[in-house]
């Protein structure tokens, strides 16, 4: 799937199906699951990645690593709509006996790696791409983090060693909605300049202007997982935390903040008539 329009629709579909999620188990971060769900969309229903909902550990797939794991409750309802589990198990999230928690882990089929700690994803997307390209593979490994993660210096670390050992395999989205945890990212570690940043270090620098835009989005994640110019890519995708719930979306506590059960029904009605 690759047509705009439906790429919308389902864009729509996930965020509702996310604000369920949080009404079941309102300990989920909502506002940080919100911001990447175009992004997420793009990658499965677009066609960028290969993958196998039939053979989660399927050797020819690209590996799409998560490192912002407690933010992507909204690739729940996206890995049960495109058959890696059964739908009715987004009923249970967070309860006993369940594989969803409010964290996602290998155990759930369409994860790659833990994610409970932040830092580390890109790292381990390293050094995966270096064991694929030792073998002459030519998946893409696929890396996720939030602008706030990358305070963590183990980040830095893999972005310095990326580009010395050439691995265009690897492309870093980040998730760019300028809200850590306990305050707007500018008053804790101010990351502007992203982009001079990773060129810096020599790396392929992509930007995206409006992340909810989904077809913005699409092509430009789609032109820099297949660029292999012996240097790592990055795409700055610029987000706004807590999308589609208003409150959030200007809160500098959102990270940490729930949205009443009561008010979820609206808020879903309200997007799925929206343009």
């Amino acid at each position: 799937m690759s047509n705009i329009q439906q790429l919308k629709e389902k864009s729509k579909f996930i965020r509702c199906e996310t604000l369920k999620i949080h009404k079941i188990a309102p300990e989920t971060r909502v506002a940080s699951s919100l911001s990447p769900i175009e992004i997420f969309v793009s990658l499965y229903y677009g066609d960028i990645l290969n993958f196998n909902p039939k053979d989660p550990r399927d050797n020819n797939r690209d590996r799409f690593i998560i490192s912002k794991g407690h933010g992507s409750i909204s690739m729940y309802p996206l890995l049960a709509d495109v058959g890696f589990f059964d739908k009715n198990e987004l009923d249970n999230v967070c309860k006993d006996g369940t594989f969803l928690g409010g964290i996602p882990d290998p155990i759930i089929p369409g994860y790659e790696t833990v994610n409970g700690s932040l830092g580390h994803g890109l790292g381990v997307g390293c050094g995966i791409a270096v064991a694929l390209k030792t073998k002459g593979n030519k998946q893409n490994v696929v890396v996720l983090t939030g602008d706030g993660e990358l305070n963590e210096g183990s980040n830095w670390e893999a972005i310095m060693f990326a580009p010395q050992h050439n691995l265009d395999n690897v492309t870093l989205i980040v998730d760019y909605n300028k809200v850590s945890m306990l305050d707007f990212s500018k008053n804790i570690i101010n990351m502007n300049s992203l982009n001079d940043k990773f060129k810096a270090f020599n790396w392929n620098v992509y930007e995206i202007v409006d992340g909810h835009d989904v077809e913005e989005v699409y092509s430009t994640l789609k032109e820099a997982i297949k660029d292999r110019d012996n240097k790592p890519k990055v795409v700055i995708v610029n987000t706004i935390k807590g999308k589609g719930v208003p409150f959030l979306e200007t809160h500098s506590l959102s990270h940490i903040l729930s949205v009443k059960p009561d008010d979820i029904d609206t808020l879903i009605e309200e997007i799925q008539n929206a343009d």
